[in-house]
């Protein structure tokens, strides 16, 4: 009796963990197909926005300073603002220092750094109208979007990171990049965004990852003069 007991009782444990793995799966794709990358709300323009985050964009707001028409920009204009965090900076001023150094030049700061150079790094990261991550999910290859006041292109590229083993079931990330007038792909100066989708007054911000160099790599050889 004991071997019978035993065979009936060992297909019902699997079945009830057969049932609970089941349930966790349908509750795990549940969660990941259902994923919305929820659009935050500032009450307040661009420039207010940045300000607002301590600590974080401060090397973008000393630039901004320095060049009151975009500062102006951000408090009035229609944009799309791809904020560059305080750590693509120090990454850019320690590289321009570093061959300063090697050359036996001081070093410079962002406060002291060519202004002409600075507007035209600066303009890239501003975008002429408002433009939703979803706005781009369409194009499988991307889509060219002009920079403020110079009109320079730029290029945004919609993906979905993976999430837990799904495809393409996590968050929205937009890969911004410097064309540098090419149409090789391979020559291009690319960064990916970390948030999106955060909505002002007059703006949708989304923040450069914070391992992207300011100016895409052209911060030294611009400076360095």
């Amino acid at each position: 009796m004991k071997n019978i007991k035993h065979l009936f009782f060992l297909p019902g444990v699997m079945a009830i963990a057969l049932f609970m793995i089941l349930q966790g799966c349908k509750k795990t794709d549940k969660t990941y197909y259902e994923y919305e990358n929820k659009i935050q709300e500032f009450d307040g323009n661009a420039l207010s926005y940045l300000q607002a985050q301590n600590g974080i964009y401060d090397s973008m707001l000393v630039v901004l300073k320095r060049l009151p028409h975009l500062e102006d920009s951000l408090k009035t204009k229609n944009l799309t603002v791809f904020a560059v965090t305080n750590k693509s900076f120090e990454t850019a001023v320690k590289n321009l220092n570093t061959t300063r150094k090697a050359q036996n030049k001081k070093p410079i700061s962002l406060a002291e750094a060519d202004l002409a150079q600075l507007d035209t790094m600066m303009c890239k990261y501003l975008v002429r109208e408002k433009f939703r991550s979803e706005d781009f999910q369409n194009y499988s290859d991307g889509a060219f979007v002009k920079s403020l006041k110079f009109g320079y292109p730029m290029h945004i590229l919609y993906t979905k990171a993976s999430a837990s083993g799904l495809v393409n079931g996590g968050p929205q990330i937009l890969t911004y990049s410097d064309p540098r007038n090419s149409i090789f792909v391979k020559f291009w100066q690319r960064s990916p965004t970390n948030a999106v989708n955060i909505a002002t007054h007059n703006s949708i911000i989304h923040v450069v990852a914070p391992g992207h160099e300011f100016g895409f790599n052209d911060f030294t050889t611009r400076i360095n003069k």
